[in-house]
């Protein structure tokens, strides 16, 4: 009985493991995807069985895959309690009739939500201003100062294509961080093959210069882009937008946000008749000096972010770049002093050496997976996951900041209305020439996590999205 039980079991397992292999042979030799770089791997949580693989250990372009690597060492590092903290502080004394003889410093440490329209209290400054008056000053002799030193002074990651340096998916990443580093400018367009008009820019950035080479045409959505370098004050827009719109609106990269929320907090002082003697500026990492050199400082406010888990829980399910730019290089802060893309990239490989994972499976150049530089195998970015989901005290956490395939986010339109509709708990990424999802199979039979990365299909993005959907569904069949 029981040699025919272990028979039968035997059979079962076999069967099923010739069922993956015969479907990912299906997968990988269909003409869409038989010159492409493919890496899979499908595993069991429960057993550590290997489901399907192919290729699983090679590496390739993960795209914003990868940010399951930048918010899981982040909340490992961090915890999901973590709140980043920008204080307001002067090196001067308040005289007896409510002078500040010295500068006001906003101290940033990289919160990208500052502003944000998707995370925290959009009208901060009304507290900044508050705490301002409650400290009895009246005026400063001084300037604001935009304390951005805590990071490095790089701006625009330069493993990032010129494409799409400039864009509001792409921003220079700073110590300090306003309004989703974004700059929304509103086009008035004519009939097609006339120039748009600038109408409006939001906010207004003082000495912004854009040269304008947009055209009208008949197309339903925005392809116009922005190019320029860091902090440069000059842009360019180039593309097309829909004809005949009286408002039409296109964001871009803001060249400055820490003058720029200098410069706001600045103009709300004034309206409650507090004087500033001078105008805004900013402290980058070049310019400070620490500890010779600098005057002391006196603490009048903390300002804090929301938690790291709502931070994490925005960079999965709507892939924000942005916000996983400003993750990625806070990392560095856990080690050093100034935050660098490398010394962050330096620290998320040492953690995962550390738990045992082979990092010549990864390299990494920055957060999000903008770069095409960015390289990364299915297997280690499974690892990533197991280990999440196994070891991780976060575990929860880090699950609940999936979305859901065919449910929200990025993965709302993902499988849906398959059988695994709402079983999907998975990171997509998409750059040229690159489709991947990783994540989680969770359902009444099974908890399995998987990774597949292709590079350079055949078809457009769409197609190999059908493909993989596919492929997932035969997976599961079984």
């Amino acid at each position: 009985m029981r040699l025919t039980y272990f028979t039968i079991l035997t059979s079962f397992i076999l069967s099923a493991n010739i069922f993956s292999q015969t479907t990912v042979d299906k997968f990988t030799q269909q003409s869409l995807l038989q010159n492409a770089n493919i890496s899979i791997l499908v595993k069991d949580l429960k057993t550590g069985n290997e489901i399907a693989a192919y290729r699983a250990n090679n590496l390739t372009v993960p795209a914003s895959t990868l940010k399951v690597v930048t918010t899981a060492t982040a909340l490992e590092i961090f915890g999901p309690d973590f709140r980043y903290e920008t204080v307001l502080s002067h090196d001067g004394k308040i005289d007896s009739n409510g002078v500040l003889n010295g500068n006001l410093y906003i101290v940033g440490s990289g919160d990208p939500t500052l502003g944000s329209s998707k995370l925290g209290d959009r009208h901060f400054l009304n507290k900044w201003v508050s705490a301002i008056k409650s400290a009895g000053i009246k005026k400063i002799n001084g300037r604001i100062i935009a304390d951005e030193s805590r990071f490095d002074n790089e701006g625009a990651n330069p493993k990032w294509t010129w494409d799409d340096i400039g864009n509001y998916y792409a921003p220079g990443i700073y110590g300090i961080a306003y309004l989703d580093n974004t700059l929304r400018v509103t086009f008035k367009s004519g009939a097609a093959g006339t120039k748009p008009e600038i109408i409006k820019t939001e906010p207004v950035v003082e000495g912004l210069v854009i040269d304008n080479n947009l055209l009208s045409s008949r197309i339903t959505f925005d392809s116009a882009y922005f190019y320029g370098s860091s902090r440069s004050l000059t842009r360019s827009v180039r593309g097309e937008i829909p004809a005949n719109k009286p408002d039409f609106l296109v964001m871009a990269e803001l060249p400055d946000p820490g003058l720029t929320l200098a410069q706001n907090f600045q103009s709300m002082l004034n309206e409650q008749k507090i004087e500033i003697s001078f105008p805004p500026s900013v402290l980058s990492s070049v310019e400070f000096s620490f500890p010779a050199g600098m005057p002391t400082r006196t603490t009048l406010y903390t300002h804090y972010s929301v938690p790291l888990s709502e931070i994490i829980k925005e960079i999965n399910v709507k892939s924000n770049n942005f916000y996983a730019e400003q993750l990625f290089k806070s990392i560095s802060l856990s080690r050093d002093r100034v935050a660098t893309n490398k010394r962050s990239a330096d620290i998320i490989a040492n953690f995962w050496k550390a738990k045992g994972l082979d990092v010549n499976q990864l390299y990494q150049v920055d957060g999000s997976g903008l770069s095409p530089a960015n390289a990364v195998s299915a297997a280690f970015l499974s690892e990533v996951l197991i280990y999440m989901y196994h070891t991780s005290k976060y575990k929860n956490v880090f699950f609940n900041s999936f979305p859901v395939a065919g449910k929200n986010g990025t993965v709302a339109g993902f499988l849906k209305k398959t059988s695994l509709e709402g079983k999907v708990y998975a990171k997509s990424g998409t750059i040229s020439r690159v489709k991947s999802y990783a994540g989680y199979i969770i359902d009444d039979r099974r908890e399995w996590v998987f990774s597949i990365i292709i590079n350079n299909s055949k078809g457009n993005s769409w197609q190999t999205l059908s493909k993989i959907e596919d492929f997932l569904i035969d997976i599961t069949k079984n």
